[in-house]
C-alpha cells in the first residue's frame, strides 16, 4: 500500500513549494517469530512475567540501559525501526553498540520495520509532537507482538523508563515495565541490578550543595555566535583536580583557566564546554598546589592562594555543557562506612576524574579490586556524579576486549590454509631472497622490518564482519600480561606473521640506494616471500656484531645496519627528535599473572635498524599514496606544539642553568645535543630526565584524511608528509593504506568508501580515539603491575625531582619507571 502526504512549504521568495511525500506499507514484513531470528521459548525467567515473553525495548532504554543490554543472559530482543533510527541520530557510539548486539546470531536481537509493516504504522496525530508520536508507534508495535504471541502461550513486555509512555501502555493492557523492574525480578542474575544507569529519580538530592544551573543548549548557541561564550574541550590538571583551562580556537588561540568545584560547575575531563570570562579583577593565576582526589578528597582552592597575585591570566566559568564526553572508568571501590551499604564512592585511576557515587551489594567481594564505572549523571544538588558498576576489568579505556563474534570467525580462511595457484601466478617471488624478521622477545604478530610488509587486507575484504571489527578495534592493545588483538589470532599470529616456517603474502616497498643511502627509484608490488630468520632484536645484534658469522642474512643485517645509522644521521640534521620515556619491562608468572620481575627496555642498533626502515618506508607510501588520491588519502601528522606547552620545560632546565631553544623541532634537538655532550657539572641523568620532559610538551600525532587538511607536517620526525604502512596486522590505519596502495599500483580493486572524504575522516577520528584509549589502557596496566610488583616490597632506591610544587614535589625513579607525589 502506497500511502500520500502532502505539504505546502513557503520558500524564502515567498513561492509556495508544493512537496508529495510518500510512505510504502506492507503486510508481510518478517516479524522475527519465524525462522529462528528469535528463540522459540525464551529461556529468561522473570517473577513478574509469568509467561515466556519477548522484550521489546523504548529509545531512552537503548540509549541509557546499554550495560543491561549487552549482558549475555538478555537475548530475544526486538529492536523497533523507530527505536533505531531514532539512537542513530542521537548518539553515534549506543548505535554501534546495539547494531553490534543485532548482528551477534547468538544474542537474537531482532530489527522490525515496524513504519513500513500495516499493521503497526500510524499517522501524526494533530498537534502530536514526533517524540509522543513515537512513543504511540512503540506501543502499537508491543501491541502487535502480543497479537502475534497469544496462540503460542506468549508475551511481548515493554521495556520504558517514561513514566508516561509505561502507565499509557498499562492502560492498552500492555505489559509494561521499567528497566529497574524488570531486572530486579530476573530470576539467577541479582549482580545486574549493578549495571543499571541511575534515572534522575533515584538520585539522591544533597542539600548542602548547589552547582550553577546549566544553561540551555540554545542559549550557549546565542552566547557562542555573540562572542559572550567560548567553546572548547576542557583539560583538567593532572596536578589539580580542581583547576582545568580551555584552548579556544579563535584567532588568538586564547587560553582560559577555569578554578573551583562552583566554576567547574559539574564538567568533567575533555567535555566540550560553553565557558563566560569572568571580569578582570577576579582572574586568577594557577595554583601551584598538587590535589589529588585520592589524598585530598574534599580539599578546595583557597582565595589567598593566588591573593598576592598582581596580574591573572583570563579566567572564567563553565556557564553549559555542549557534549559529554563521558567514558567507562577504571578504578577502585573504597571501604567509606560498612561494605554491607549499598552506596559507596568509587576513586578512578584518572586523577583528573571526580569520585563517583554509584550503588552496588556485591561492596563485599569488589573493595580493593579494579572496577570499571560508567557515570550516569551530575545532579545539580549532588557533590559527586552518579554513575554505576560495569564490571571487573584491567581496561577501563573502552578498549573492545569481547571474543571475535561467529560472524567474525567465519571471514577466516580454513588453518590449513595454503597460497593458491592463483595468487602464485600475480605476484612477484622473493622466496630466493636472504629475508628475515626481528622483532622484540615474546612477540608473535611479526610484521618484518624495512620492505616486506605481511598483506592482511588479502585477508579482510571490505564491508565484511571481519573489516567492520577491525575497524571498531582500530589497534592491538598490548597489556604486561595479555595482549588485545585488532583481528582472530589465526591471522595475527599466524597467517600474517612472517615467521620462518613457510611462504607469506606481502607487501614489498623496494628502494634502489646508492651506498650514502640515497635513493634513486621507488617502487611497491604485492609479494610472496620465505623468512630465512625470525630473531629478536639481541639475536640479530649477535649476528652483526659477530665477525665470523658471515651467512647470507647476517651480510644482509650488516649491510642495512650501515645505512640505517646514515638514514638516521639525515632525520636528525633535517630535525628529528630523539627523546626519552621511563619504559619498564616486567616479566609476568605463566600461571598467578603477577609480576617477578622488570627491567628497563635495552635499545640496541638493531632496534634503530629497524625503526630506520619502517619510517623510511612509512613515508615513501605516504608520498605515493598522498599524489595518486590527493583527496582521501590517509596520512599521519603530528601538529607542532603552541610555544606556551614549554614555558614549565624551559623553566625546569633553567634550575640547573640550562638553556633550550624551542623555537622549531631542529633548535630543540640541537639544545638537548648540546646538553648531552656537554656535561660538566650536570649530573648524568638530567639530560635523559629532559627528554622525558620533552615528551610532555608534544601534541598527539593524528590521522586524518588529506583532501580535508592543509597542514601534513610531522614534527617529531621532522616529515614533510608520513602515514602507517608497516604494521596493518595490529592498526587498522595501515589496512587503510595497503588499499590506497593495492588500487594505486593496480594490484586490488578500490571501493567506494575509501574514495569518499567523508568516510575516511571519520574512520580517522575513531582511529585517533582508539589509538589514544589504547596508549591510557597500556600506562594503566604499567602503573597497576608496578602496584603488584612493590605490594610486599620496601626498597631503597634514587629518584630525581622533576617539579617542585607549593605542598608537594614530584618525584621519578628511573629504574622502575615510576613517577609519583610527595606530599610535604
Amino acid at each position: 500500500m502506497l500511502k500520500s502526504k502532502v505539504l505546502m512549504v513557503k520558500t524564502r521568495s515567498g513561492k509556495i513549494l508544493k512537496i508529495v511525500r510518500e510512505h510504502y506499507l506492507r503486510d508481510d514484513i518478517d516479524n522475527g517469530l519465524v525462522g529462528g531470528k528469535l528463540d522459540d521459548h525464551p529461556p529468561l525467567q522473570n517473577d513478574l512475567v509469568s509467561l515466556e515473553h519477548f522484550l521489546v525495548v523504548d529509545t531512552n532504554v537503548v540509549l541509557h540501559q546499554m550495560d543491561i543490554l549487552e549482558q549475555p543472559c538478555i537475548r530475544n530482543v526486538i529492536i523497533l525501526q523507530t527505536v533505531l533510527h531514532e539512537v542513530k541520530h542521537r548518539s553515534s557510539p549506543v548505535y554501534k553498540r546495539i547494531k553490534s548486539l543485532i548482528e551477534n546470531e547468538d544474542r537474537n536481537f531482532f530489527v522490525f520495520t515496524n513504519e513500513h509493516c500495516i499493521d503497526t504504522w500510524s499517522e501524526r496525530a494533530k498537534g502530536e509532537s514526533s517524540n509522543d508520536l513515537n512513543d504511540r508507534l512503540i506501543r502499537i508495535a508491543a501491541k502487535y507482538y502480543n497479537g502475534c504471541l497469544k496462540d503460542r502461550n506468549q508475551v511481548a513486555v515493554l521495556l520504558t523508563n517514561d513514566k508516561a509512555n509505561c502507565s499509557l501502555a498499562k492502560k492498552d493492557g500492555l505489559n509494561a515495565l521499567t528497566v529497574e523492574q524488570y531486572v530486579k525480578n530476573i530470576v539467577g542474575y541479582p549482580e545486574l541490578l549493578d549495571k543499571l544507569a541511575k534515572v534522575d529519580e533515584s538520585i539522591e538530592v544533597d542539600k548542602s550543595i548547589s552547582y550553577p544551573e546549566h544553561l540551555k543548549l540554545s542559549q550557549i548557541q546565542t552566547g557562542v555566535k555573540s562572542g559572550k561564550f567560548y567553546q572548547a574541550k576542557l583539560n583538567i590538571s593532572r596536578e589539580n583536580y580542581l583547576e582545568g583551562k580551555i584552548l579556544c580556537q579563535d584567532e588568538e588561540g586564547k587560553e582560559i583557566l577555569i578554578q573551583g568545584r562552583l566554576n567547574l560547575n559539574r564538567a568533567v575531563h575533555e567535555d566540550i564546554v560553553a565557558v563566560e570570562l569572568l571580569p578582570k579583577d577576579q582572574w586568577s593565576n594557577p595554583s601551584g598546589v598538587v590535589l589529588d582526589v585520592t589524598v585530598q578528597p574534599g580539599a578546595e582552592i583557597k582565595d589567598e592562594e593566588n591573593s598576592k597575585q598582581t596580574v591573572g591570566v583570563p579566567t572564567g566559568k563553565v556557564v553549559g555543557i555542549i557534549k559529554r564526553n563521558w567514558r567507562p572508568y577504571c578504578g577502585i571501590l573504597e571501604s567509606f562506612g560498612s561494605p554491607e551499604m549499598t552506596r559507596h564512592l568509587f576513586t578512578p585511576a584518572e586523577k583528573r576524574i571526580p569520585r563517583i557515587r554509584i550503588e552496588t551489594r556485591q561492596a563485599n567481594t569488589l573493595i580493593g579490586q579494579r572496577i570499571v564505572v560508567v557515570i550516569d549523571s551530575w545532579p545539580r544538588f549532588s557533590k559527586y556524579p552518579q554513575g554505576h558498576f560495569n564490571e571487573v576489568l584491567l581496561l577501563e579505556h573502552d578498549v573492545a576486549h569481547e571474543p571475535f563474534s561467529q560472524g567474525v570467525l567465519n571471514c577466516l580462511p580454513p588453518t590449513d590454509w595454503s597460497i593458491p595457484n592463483e595468487e602464485l601466478a600475480v605476484r612477484e617471488d622473493f622466496r630466493h631472497l636472504p629475508i628475515c624478521s626481528v622483532d622484540p622477545p615474546g612477540c608473535t604478530d611479526i610484521d618484518d622490518f624495512g620492505v616486506h610488509i605481511a598483506d592482511v587486507s588479502y585477508f579482510i575484504r571490505p564491508g565484511t564482519p571481519i573489516d567492520v571489527e577491525a575497524a571498531t578495534r582500530g589497534t592491538t592493545v598490548y597489556l604486561c600480561d595479555n595482549r588485545i588483538d585488532m583481528v582472530p589470532e589465526l591471522l595475527s599470529s599466524n597467517l600474517c606473521s612472517l615467521r620462518d616456517d613457510g611462504d607469506r603474502l606481502a607487501f614489498s616497498c623496494i628502494w634502489i640506494m646508492k651506498p650514502n643511502a640515497e635513493i634513486i627509484k621507488t617502487r611497491f608490488c604485492k609479494s610472496i616471500i620465505r623468512s630465512k630468520a625470525s630473531m629478536t632484536y639481541a639475536q640479530a645484534q649477535m649476528q652483526i656484531d659477530d665477525p665470523t658469522v658471515n651467512s647470507p642474512v647476517a651480510v644482509g643485517l650488516r649491510g642495512l645496519n650501515t645505512l640505517a645509522k646514515i638514514l638516521k644521521k639525515a632525520r636528525i640534521e633535517n630535525g628529528a627528535l630523539s627523546l626519552a620515556s621511563p619504559e619498564v619491562r616486567f616479566h609476568v608468572d605463566s600461571e598467578t599473572h603477577d609480576p617477578i620481575d622488570l627491567q628497563n627496555k635495552e635499545l640496541r642498533d638493531t632496534n634503530s635498524m629497524v625503526e630506520e626502515f619502517m619510517l623510511l618506508a612509512n613515508c615513501s607510501v605516504a608520498k605515493h599514496i598522498q599524489q595518486e588520491f590527493p583527496e582521501c588519502a590517509v596520512l599521519r601528522r603530528h601538529p607542532e606544539p603552541p610555544q606556551s606547552n614549554f614555558d614549565t620545560f624551559i623553566n625546569a632546565a633553567k634550575t640547573r642553568g640550562l638553556e633550550l631553544n624551542v623555537e622549531s623541532s631542529l633548535d630543540l634537538a640541537k639544545s638537548l645535543d648540546k646538553i648531552e655532550q656537554h656535561r660538566e657539572g650536570v649530573h648524568s641523568y638530567i639530560s635523559t630526565l629532559l627528554r622525558i620532559l620533552a615528551t610532555r610538551c608534544m601534541m598527539q600525532a593524528v590521522y586524518f584524511c588529506s583532501g580535508l587538511e592543509s597542514d601534513f607536517k610531522h614534527y617529531g620526525l621532522a616529515a614533510s608528509i608520513y602515514t602507517h604502512f608497516t604494521s596493518p596486522i595490529r592498526r587498522y590505519s595501515d589496512i587503510m593504506v595497503h588499499r590506497l596502495l593495492a588500487a594505486s599500483i593496480g594490484a586490488d580493486k578500490t571501493f567506494s568508501e575509501l574514495l569518499n572524504k567523508t568516510e575516511v575522516q571519520k574512520v580517522c577520528k575513531n582511529l585517533n580515539f582508539r589509538h589514544r584509549m589504547a596508549q591510557y589502557a597500556q600506562r594503566a596496566s604499567v602503573a597497576l603491575h608496578t602496584q603488584l610488583f612493590f605490594r610486599n616490597k620496601v626498597v631503597k632506591e634514587s629518584g630525581y625531582i622533576i617539579f617542585v610544587r607549593k605542598n608537594a614535589i614530584q618525584v621519578l625513579i628511573p629504574k622502575y619507571g615510576l613517577e609519583g607525589t610527595v606530599f610535604l
